[in-house]
């Protein structure tokens, strides 16, 4: 009988154990976010008698809101401070801006789809491009030659028989000027017996000194003479050569007693070369004036428009007949090269 009713209350004990097993949620969620899970209802999943049920995700509490008086509109406020560009106005169609910006993007479309339009149009605006530049050059022309400032057959002639003439008479300064410079100043001829372009300079130097009076000064930098027998007078190297800076022969300088001397060449020159070196040397020197300088090269002298810093101000130069008016009185005010 004991067994019996040890039984029983086994059995009953089962029973309510199982009724309370069915009766518990396998997961309960809070405020109902989490629907309840019975076993039968994942039973897939087992027991899990040590699984650690997730954190409840905590709801962040809403920050106060200010009065609508204290909040900034940001569109607002930064329409406000940021004031709105003009519109760049687009060049006017067939405008020189406008066909420089179009011109190739025409070519390209006609070149990707060559129909009759598109070739078409390129080659007009084409067209128009070679009109405005005959009309520019038309009106050049009329302008150049209605002013002497901007004529340069007045500076220089270009008609055969003026430029013969020019220089002709640019040939007759020069040499009076260089026979004037050569009763000053002499030429300092450093050279080498074994360098080959001092032999060959050597002689034009002799044409030199015969046709203008130029004084040769020879100095060796290696004490011996050149072999083809020029300026055998020579004088040998004393330092001469590393005050002045001498790295190749032959070198000319230009040296006026007592104590002036000019840099010419280091390197071999021409007769007209070495003339015309000295002809400039003397002008930058002061020995010769610049109209006179100008005068050798075949141009008339003129005056030159170099206008002094400052002189023109930044409305003059905005205005065409201003900056014009302004270009012609530096002119008159006498400017030469």
């Amino acid at each position: 009988m004991k067994d019996n009713a040890a039984m029983n209350r086994t059995y009953a004990t089962l029973l309510i154990l199982i009724w309370l097993l069915l009766r518990t949620p396998f997961a309960l969620g809070k405020d109902g976010d989490v629907s309840e899970v019975s076993y039968f209802a994942d039973k897939e999943r087992g027991w899990f008698w040590y699984e650690r049920l997730p954190e409840p995700v905590k709801k962040a509490k809403p920050e106060p809101e200010q009065p609508k008086s204290e909040v900034l509109q940001p569109a607002a406020a930064e329409t406000e401070s940021k004031p709105s560009l003009p519109d760049q106005a687009a060049p006017a169609p067939l405008s020189s801006a406008w066909l420089k910006q179009n011109m190739e993007r025409y070519l390209n479309r006609a070149i990707d789809d060559p129909s009759q339009e598109n070739v078409a149009a390129f080659y007009y605006l084409q067209r128009v491009m070679m009109d405005k530049a005959e009309r520019f050059t038309n009106a050049a022309r009329y302008v150049v030659m209605s002013d002497p400032q901007l004529d340069e057959t007045v500076r220089r002639p270009v008609a055969t028989y003026a430029a013969n003439e020019a220089n002709h008479q640019a040939s007759v300064v020069a040499e009076k000027a260089l026979k004037a410079i050569a009763e000053q100043a002499g030429i300092l001829f450093f050279f080498r017996s074994d360098c080959p372009y001092c032999h060959v300079q050597a002689p034009i130097l002799a044409m030199l000194e015969n046709a203008y009076g130029f004084k040769i000064y020879p100095v060796s930098l290696d004490g011996l003479p050149m072999p083809n027998g020029f300026f055998s007078q020579f004088k040998r190297d004393q330092g001469q050569a590393a005050m002045l800076g001498v790295e190749q022969t032959p070198a000319l300088f230009l040296m006026k007693p007592p104590r002036q001397i000019v840099p010419l060449a280091q390197g071999a020159l021409s007769l007209e070369e070495i003339t015309g070196r000295i002809l400039l040397a003397a002008k930058e020197a002061g020995w010769i004036d610049a109209s006179q300088y100008q005068t050798t090269q075949g141009i008339r002298n003129t005056p030159m428009l170099l206008p002094t810093a400052g002189s023109i101000s930044p409305a003059t130069a905005q205005d065409p007949l201003s900056l014009i008016q302004a270009l012609q009185r530096g002119a008159q005010l006498g400017s030469t090269p």
